[in-house]
């Protein structure tokens, strides 16, 4: 049998299978293949995150106090595709699309009604949003510093990873390198506004779900991160006065042993790397700490409740293999936006594994399996041989622009589908233990009038604001984007006078312009 990485996992393991000199050490310590903590979930579980969002801002609003109710211990936000790519729902090009795939977002008036009576100094936030990142961080914080919250005390983190979107995703708006100086300058002000708060979540879940397989998501992954830190000390930080606050995404997949492999390899890649390529010594810069999400990929429409248990084998290997935080998905996901009583019984798979299971009784349970060590070990060498072939084109950047990564990606989901029409692997429901009678079931649809109410709330911020200041703001901000100094101050002030998300994207593609990828044939 082969993994999904493409080697071969062997019937029997036995001590010859792992090297004497494997670096399995002790929790906690260098290089943190067995956890970054030394107690793991002994004291405390991972935090219980739910991802929401969807129609209107007071609509997830409701869905975010159902899940603190239901025991949920970090809210993720899920913004629409207008939101996610800088437009403001009134924009042509966003019609159709608005609250589809999450919540919309326009303004801080929006942002007010989505967080309206949660206490955000007590929850941890996170928020997918990558391209206008920045913009939705500084509106969350806007709305804190309302509610009397200093930025001091938010926690939570921004994925604000633009590279994977040239890879996988396809979020985009500016090219690389301004990108690039996005992230930095957000890098910087969230040490001296937001200091806790996690800046960037380097996310290697979007190219797993495009069909990455373990090594590449790990490889492409850590390479990304590699840009990024190279993109902070080129802007004058240090390396340990940003490194501690990076933060990492990944998929958890049905395939339970090659994945907890997966998770230790990459914190003791990441750990070598940040000691041995950019000299770290804060021992929190060598962490990698990382948020899970299980594979909406491998989630069918077939026979959705099925679904139930491949989720609850995918969240099993997410925690064995150390994580942070998690999010599983729900069991209808792959027909239509999660029902409440789904979201909620993905919400509870987690809590059986915390307090029914007996995992959060020791640390690192498997370590020491030979199958398990080996299995991290192979997972590390053919990941290490992907990102020394990243860098033979120079940078992740370069590899990028000539379409390495997405190629790669694209032949390994090519090879997955091939294996699955051939029946080589089983997908239950799918290409074997099929049923021809289908149970009913009644989605959770999105009211198409929710647009024509996103329309006439901007209409009426428009109308009401202090327009000739919004636009000094907005002038403000595309000077200082022409120049080299933080843009994020220049476009809090804007958010504050209540220009639109739409409007300061806008007015920054004004100076930095569009991406346009290559076509490689």
């Amino acid at each position: 049998m082969n993994s999904e990485s493409g080697f071969e996992i062997k019937p029997v393991y036995r001590p010859g299978d792992v090297p004497a000199d494997t670096p399995i050490g002790e929790p906690g310590e260098f290089p943190y293949t067995r956890g970054v903590y030394p107690t793991m979930y002994t004291k405390r579980p991972w935090t219980m995150r739910q991802y929401a969002g969807f129609g209107t801002a007071a609509e997830s609003n409701a869905r975010y106090h159902q899940l603190l109710k239901a025991g949920t211990m970090g809210l993720s936000v899920a913004f629409d595709l207008p939101t996610q790519m800088g437009y403001d729902s009134d924009d042509p090009i966003a019609h159709g699309e608005v609250g589809k795939v999450g919540v919309a977002i326009d303004s801080i008036d929006d942002m007010r009604q989505l967080f309206d009576g949660i206490p955000l100094d007590q929850v941890s936030t996170s928020m997918t949003i990558n391209a206008p990142g920045s913009v939705l961080l500084l509106l969350y914080q806007l709305v804190a510093e309302e509610h009397g919250v200093p930025g001091s005390a938010l926690q939570g983190t921004i994925q604000n990873d633009i590279l994977k979107e040239y890879i996988a995703r396809g979020t985009y708006i500016f090219p690389p390198k301004p990108s690039l100086r996005l992230v930095a300058d957000t890098f910087a002000y969230c040490r001296a506004e937001i200091p806790k708060w996690n800046t960037i979540s380097i996310s290697g879940y979007h190219m797993a779900e495009a069909g990455a397989s373990p090594a590449q998501e790990i490889a492409f992954t850590l390479a990304n991160g590699i840009e990024y830190v190279r993109a902070a000390l080129a802007a004058g930080l240090a390396v340990d006065d940003f490194a501690p606050r990076l933060s990492f995404f990944f998929v958890a997949r049905t395939t339970l042993l090659e994945e907890i492999a997966k998770f230790r390899a990459a914190r003791r890649m990441w750990a070598r790397i940040m000691r041995e390529d950019f000299g770290a010594k804060d021992p929190k810069s060598l962490m990698l700490r990382f948020h899970t999400q299980t594979a909406g990929v491998q989630l069918t429409a077939q026979q959705p409740e099925v679904n139930l248990v491949r989720v609850a084998i995918q969240a099993l290997g997410a925690v064995a293999g150390g994580t942070q935080s998690l999010h599983t998905n729900a069991y209808d996901e792959a027909i239509a936006l999660p029902t409440e009583k789904s979201a909620r019984l993905a919400l509870r798979t987690q809590q059986v594994l915390a307090y029914e299971s007996g995992l959060t009784g020791t640390v690192d349970p498997f370590a020491g399996s030979y199958a398990i060590e080996a299995l991290t070990d192979e997972v590390e060498a053919a990941a290490t041989r992907l990102i020394e072939r990243v860098f033979a084109y120079g940078s992740a950047v370069d590899a990028i622009e000539q379409g390495f990564q997405k190629e790669e990606i694209e032949t390994s989901a090519y090879r997955i589908a091939n294996e699955i029409d051939a029946g080589e692997r089983v997908v239950v429901g799918v290409n074997r233990f099929t049923s021809e009678a289908e149970e009913r079931y009644e989605p959770l649809r999105v009211d198409p009038a929710i647009e024509a109410a996103q329309v006439a709330r901007l209409a009426e911020l428009r109308a009401n604001r202090d327009g000739p200041a919004v636009e000094a703001a907005l002038a403000d901000l595309a000077k200082g984007a022409q120049g080299a100094d933080n843009v994020l101050p220049l476009m809090k002030e804007a958010l504050r006078l209540r220009a639109t998300v739409g409007e300061v994207c806008h007015t920054l593609r004004g100076v930095w312009g569009v991406y346009q990828p290559v076509e490689r044939f």
